[in-house]
């Protein structure tokens, strides 16, 4: 089963706090697969995440 796009943008999320298991990356992949509006949300996620970090290594 494919995730929808809410399950989907909390993987995205959750994805920066854990691993995810092997049937949540499965359907994660899915869906991104065809969803481009989850794949610009997670383009949006990781540039954030770089964004904080470049922003902690410079202090």
């Amino acid at each position: 089963m494919m995730a929808s796009c809410k399950k989907a943008s909390q993987l995205l999320s959750q994805g920066q706090d854990r691993r995810l298991g092997p049937l949540e990356r499965l359907r994660l992949a899915a869906h991104l697969a065809i969803c481009d509006r989850c794949r610009r949300v997670g383009r949006q996620i990781e540039f954030l995440r770089l964004a904080v970090q470049r922003f902690r290594d410079r202090d």
